[in-house]
């Protein structure tokens, strides 16, 4: 029940295509996927640089 079926999905793909329309269907998957891309590179930056602030306090407190 928890899962969506071969139907489901069909169903949905039809609704998006009739929303966006089969022209602008890749460009909003190729927005879609930059916004991913740029959402995980902005989580390895943070991590960078939490990572960075963290030693520079190591390095102070020695």
């Amino acid at each position: 029940m928890g899962m969506m079926s071969l139907t489901h999905w069909i169903v949905v793909l039809l609704i998006v295509v009739i929303l966006f329309g089969a022209g602008k269907l890749p460009k909003v998957m190729g927005d879609v996927g930059k916004g991913i891309r740029n959402f995980k590179a902005g989580l390895n930056g943070e991590e960078a640089q939490d990572n960075s602030a963290n030693q520079t306090l190591d390095n102070k407190s020695k």
